[in-house]
């Protein structure tokens, strides 16, 4: 890495001194003290659901009591998650951070139960008498209105504290268990004639080296690593996707996308308004796969030439370089952006290094009011520099949540994406400027990739799940069996752009989504869509667009999807907004296809 300069290492002293340090522990205990003087709170209110919905007085009282203590509560268990989250993802080795990670999540199992009885407990309030006598159930109203949807798909509340219960032991720990296998995960692999063993995170990496014997290399290597792997993979999902099923149907949903719509603020309508826009689109992404596929000089796509570079002019970004293109771009928007951007670098927000030990991917995560840690994998490519643009994206909407409680900043994830594809938009749509020939082709391409992961692999993941779910309702699957689920799926998208012999069976294995939240797959492109859809609304009218925007984003956890858009003329219900985003990249796709076309005739290619 040292012709990117040193990459940094993000600093979390200013948060504890060390996990072990004696204010770690102190607020770690604190918080475990003050979780468990909420359950004799909650007796003495009453806290749980309600036979009469009448609000006196003393309800109010006791409601604005009970919610002032979660808020803080949940705030203060924020750093602590994110803290000890920090040590996690960056060393699966470090065997503190793992047993803290554990024992905090036994001590979050009571919070849950009470969060539970909470959710309950204001969902059979009259809401309407509640908002009317008080002012913190007003500034709550979106939560208290959405706690009643929950509460009619409550199960009793001795069986919805069971699942609480059991969720270290199910949920969570199957998912500990894919990210500790796939960060240590290590890979032998020939490079350029050389046998090395790499972290898988850098074997993925590979995926953009420009040679094709590289990348394929790379491919075989990861695929027979990845079936190594397999069996306790495949026992991770089919324990994260049994544990979801159960609970689903317990709480009389249903199917299984529909309590993701709920927690991700967004209706059945607008979901399949989107996802009928993005299928009407995949035709025009295998016009720029197979564009690709001749500026490689090659017959079709291959998995591992997916990520390749294309273009002669791509360039190589230092670290200081990235940092100084993203401060001059954030501050062309605003110079409330290009401060924050600023102070993110200068206090070692990021951790960019790839190592060993380290999971792969990025990610952004709030730590204390206003202030967020970065993870990424850098390698100096513009993807890279456009993803860490992304994820100064989220750190921005977290600043514009500092001022809000931890209710009201309970970001959907369709929605914790509105920022971070804007900011990425803003790093794309600055690198291109004034570009030609192969260097705007690479920057094209950069773009288009991006593009093909959100809404075609994305819409892949999607039908992989949905498949398995339906299969998993009648047993346990097999290694092979979601290899070929995820096969199909990756035909059913990907068409002819790609090579069908040259798919990757194990992407189900390589993507920690499966192995969270239901569906964690289509909020993406949801953002991503809505992102664009700002960004070009911003450049129709910048003029104004800087405060209403701020306002948007901290207001995230406060309404829903439609009604946000609203604010922008947006109706993300229609069908005609979606494809006026996918137009957006439609676009980019003609001007790849017409540039790949020039320099052919241009004898450059």
């Amino acid at each position: 890495m040292a012709e990117l300069g040193a990459l940094p290492r993000w600093d979390m002293t200013p948060v504890f001194p060390s996990l072990e340090s004696t204010e770690f522990r102190t607020s770690f205990d604190r918080a475990t003290a003050e979780i468990q003087a909420l359950v004799p709170v909650f007796e003495a209110h009453g806290v749980r659901r309600r036979e009469r919905a009448d609000v006196d007085t003393a309800v109010v009282a006791a409601f604005e009591e009970v919610t002032g203590r979660l808020n803080s509560l949940s705030l203060e268990l924020r750093v602590l998650r994110s803290y000890i989250h920090a040590f996690v993802s960056t060393d699966a080795t470090n065997e503190a951070a793992q047993s803290l990670q554990a024992e905090f999540e036994a001590g979050a199992v009571t919070l849950e139960q009470l969060r539970i009885r909470y959710t309950a407990w204001v969902g059979t309030m009259d809401v309407e008498a509640l908002v009317a006598q008080s002012p913190v159930a007003r500034e709550h109203e979106f939560v208290l209105r959405k706690s009643q949807v929950q509460a009619r798909h409550q199960m009793p509340e001795g069986e919805e504290a069971l699942a609480a219960e059991l969720l270290p032991a199910g949920l969570s720990g199957w998912a500990r268990l894919h990210d500790s296998v796939t960060a240590l995960l290590t890979v032998p692999v020939t490079v350029r004639g050389e046998a090395r063993t790499l972290p898988m995170s850098a074997v993925r990496s590979l995926a953009n080296d420009p040679d094709r014997e590289v990348r394929r290399a790379a491919f075989e290597a990861e695929l027979k690593a990845w079936e190594g792997v397999s069996v306790p993979l495949a026992a991770a999902l089919n324990g994260v996707k049994g544990y979801q099923q159960v609970v689903r149907r317990r709480r009389g949903y249903t199917d299984d996308v529909e309590p993701t719509l709920l927690s991700n603020n967004v209706d059945r309508e607008t979901l399949e308004a989107m996802q009928a826009a993005c299928i009407e689109a995949f035709p025009d992404f295998r016009r720029y796969m197979r564009a690709k596929a001749r500026a490689l000089g090659l017959e079709r796509l291959a998995w591992y030439d997916v990520s390749a570079p294309v273009g002669k002019g791509a360039r190589t970004y230092t670290w200081d370089e990235a940092e100084g293109f993203l401060r001059e771009q954030f501050g062309q928007y605003s110079d409330r952006m290009a401060a924050f951007a600023d102070r993110t670098f200068r206090e070692r927000w990021t951790d960019a290094e790839p190592r060993p030990g380290k999971q792969g991917g990025g990610y952004c995560m709030p730590v204390r009011p206003g202030e967020s840690r970065i993870f990424v994998n850098y390698d100096g490519s513009f993807n890279s520099v456009s993803t860490l643009a992304h994820e100064l994206g989220h750190a921005y909407h977290n600043l514009a949540l500092e001022h809000r409680t931890a209710l009201q900043s309970r970001t959907p994830s369709t929605l914790a994406e509105t920022a971070s594809i804007f900011c990425e938009t803003l790093a794309v749509d600055a690198a291109l400027k004034g570009t030609e020939g192969e260097e705007r082709l690479a920057l094209l391409e950069a773009s288009l990739q991006r593009d093909l992961m959100v809404v075609v692999d994305i819409h892949s993941r999607f039908l992989f799940e949905q498949r398995v779910f339906e299969r998993r309702a009648e047993r346990e699957l097999t290694p092979r069996e979601f290899n070929e689920l995820m096969l199909q799926a990756q035909r059913d998208t990907y068409g002819d752009g790609l090579d069908p012999d040259a798919l990757h069976p194990y992407m189900w294995a390589v993507k920690g989504h499966y192995y969270g939240p239901t569906f964690y797959n289509y909020p993406y492109t949801f953002g991503l869509l809505f992102g664009l859809g700002l960004f070009a609304r911003y450049q129709e009218a910048p003029d104004g667009f800087h405060a209403g925007y701020d306002d948007l984003l901290s207001s995230t956890g406060m309404a829903d999807a439609a009604s946000l858009g609203q604010r922008f003329g947006i109706d993300v219900r229609g069908v005609e907004f979606w494809r006026s985003s996918l137009d957006v990249i439609r676009k980019t796709i003609s001007e790849f296809e017409s540039l790949v076309s020039q320099l052919e005739s241009a004898g450059k290619r």
